[in-house]
């Protein structure tokens, strides 16, 4: 049967899958306070980037969060990728959009010649790159957490185990990817080709290092795009001094005629350790060849807001900030009890810590907007739920919550002190006192631990061994543009990973929601966008989380810096940004 070719990813979710939305989350809100679309730039010079932790990762199989991504993607080249100001896929390694069958059950990608692999691997990259990078992803030692995107490829294996070929994934040549699935869930899968699973890794120089558990291949990453970490004859990066810096260099073997980036500098600094966010935001809006690649605290966002103008950009962050409610421990494993928590939670308080309206919207449900699904699960009004009316909080529904939970006092009698573990700086530090407050409100005893933002996850958040109540610094930012990355990493029972790098905070394990996922990941058009919808629903329903924010992503500049903000990983996009 004949295939089905678009002309764009963002064609693929629009006629293919059929999945409408607004479109004005595409582009910031405020174009025209920095540079949000990329304008010329001129050739040269060097920036310092300022951030508060280190990446959670280099090797592109497994990083996860913005500040890896902010460095995957103006060093790799993923199958698709995106220019600043849009959230409209273009083909980056792969030479054109992909061709999938009638069925939905075959995915094909060309890929782009004369693309290489920086020193020391100097070849050209092809397919079998790709399917490589696919095939590692699924090893206990590169425990990639987004394989869930990719678990209907035929011969995926269920679970993290020993290296494997994937039967599903072929090279018919070197220029041609071929991937079945063993369901019609090719809309959703093409989709995620713009994650960097779909970076090439080379097999004959990784291999070695992916034989160790955990892959070693993070500190020997070799490269594809315009810009690479520096590094040594071996391969070692000796650019990436963990905890501290990052220095990415020009990358030799980079083509420009095969690229759509520009790549105006000639090398950047990112410095991992500028911990205290108060003063990398100020130094940036009065120093020179600066940059910061996160929200910066209130005071500084409004001094930004107010005093310099064209030094900031706000992207769309397309995603949701939530305290979520671990339902395997008691007594949040009682839905009332959760509906308890979040009825009285005062959430503008919450999102007055990290600025005010400023920074976002307070939701009514997860889906965000901009998002496949969002005005059919209620738009900003959400589907009217009591416990999620009043943003400042409604305590005597809380308490009459808490009652019907098993405490006739209205608040939490239990004796037991909980922990919560958030972010030593910055925002997250702000919004998880003001979170421990809400909770003493209702009679619970939280007692804070405050750590680097890159351990808040990785140590303790997406750790179930830890039993944690809730995350004090948790949110969820589109994997790509469509509902099914919204919902199903964060609140499928089935994608529960118990021993770590788990994103089901809530531990939310409801068969029905599952069930329901399921159908939805194979529907088209009108009919994907109301599953995901009523799937929303049914999450909200079920009380997993206290959602405050819709959010909105603020980085700053040097008056003497033109960035270009990238609405995919929302933050500054290094191969656009340029010195004016």
């Amino acid at each position: 049967m004949r295939g089905l070719a678009l002309v764009a990813l963002a064609a693929l979710l629009l006629a293919a899958a059929g999945c409408g939305g607004s479109d004005n989350n595409n582009k910031s809100s405020n174009a025209g306070q920095g540079e949000v679309t990329a304008k010329k730039g001129k050739q040269g010079g060097s920036i310092t980037m300022l951030l508060s932790s280190d990446v959670d990762y280099l090797d592109p199989g497994h990083t996860y969060y913005t500040i890896g991504y902010s460095v995957a993607y103006p060093t790799q080249r993923p199958l698709y990728s995106f220019k600043p100001g849009s959230n409209d896929p273009v083909p980056d390694l792969a030479d054109g959009p992909p061709q999938i069958s009638a069925d939905n059950k075959t995915i094909t990608v060309k890929v782009r010649k004369g693309v290489k692999f920086s020193p020391p691997v100097n070849r050209e990259v092809t397919s079998k790159d790709i399917k490589y990078a696919f095939e590692r992803a699924f090893t206990a030692n590169v425990a990639n957490e987004y394989t869930t995107y990719f678990t209907d490829i035929v011969g995926a294996p269920t679970k993290p185990g020993s290296f494997k070929p994937i039967s599903g994934i072929t090279t018919p040549d070197d220029n041609t990817l071929v991937i079945k699935l063993s369901k019609p869930a090719a809309p959703g899968v093409a989709a995620a080709l713009v994650m960097p699973i779909t970076v090439p890794v080379p097999e004959e120089y990784a291999k070695k290092y992916d034989s160790k558990n955990p892959s070693t291949y993070n500190t020997h990453v070799v490269f594809t795009g315009p810009y690479m970490i520096k590094n040594d004859s071996t391969g070692k990066l000796t650019g990436y001094k963990p905890g501290t810096s990052i220095q990415l260099v020009r990358n030799p073997n980079w083509d420009k005629s095969t690229d759509f980036k520009p790549a105006y500098l000639d090398s950047i600094l990112i410095r991992t350790n500028a911990t205290n966010a108060s003063v990398s935001a100020r130094q940036t809006l009065t120093g020179t060849k600066l940059m910061t690649g996160e929200n910066p605290p209130a005071a500084e966002l409004k001094l930004a807001v107010t005093k310099y103008k064209g030094q900031w950009s706000q992207l769309p962050g397309g995603g949701f900030r939530y305290f979520p409610l671990n339902t395997t421990v008691k007594p949040f494993d009682n839905i009332n009890v959760r509906k308890a928590v979040i009825a009285g939670f005062d959430r503008d308080a919450v999102r007055l810590s990290r600025g005010g309206k400023f920074v976002g919207d307070i939701p009514t449900h997860f889906i965000p907007p901009g998002i496949p699904g969002f005005e059919e699960a209620g738009g900003a009004a959400g589907p009217g739920l009591d416990f999620l009316k009043n943003p400042k909080g409604d305590m005597a529904l809380a308490a009459s919550y808490m009652k019907k939970g098993g405490f006739p006092s209205g608040k939490y009698t239990g004796g037991k002190t909980f922990q919560l573990v958030a972010s030593n700086s910055g925002p997250g530090k702000a919004q998880s006192e003001v979170a421990q407050a809400q909770f003493a409100k209702l009679g619970f005893k939280v007692k804070l631990l405050q750590v680097p933002q890159d351990s808040v996850y990785t140590d303790y958040c997406q750790v179930p061994k830890k039993k944690l109540f809730s995350c004090g610094g948790a949110g969820w930012f589109k994997d790509f543009n469509d509902p099914q990355s919204m919902l199903e990493p964060t609140f499928k029972g089935s994608a529960i990973n118990i021993n770590g790098g788990n994103n089901n905070l809530a531990q939310l394990n409801d068969p029905k929601i599952d069930a329901a996922m399921n159908k939805a990941a194979e529907l088209r058009g009108d009919a994907r966008a109301k599953a995901w919808a009523d799937i929303d629903k049914m999450i909200t329903a079920d009380a997993p989380a206290v959602p405050f924010l819709w959010d909105k992503t603020t980085v700053l500049e040097s008056k003497d810096v033109q960035g270009a903000g990238n609405s995919y990983y929302d933050s500054w996009d290094l191969a656009f940004t340029s010195l004016k």
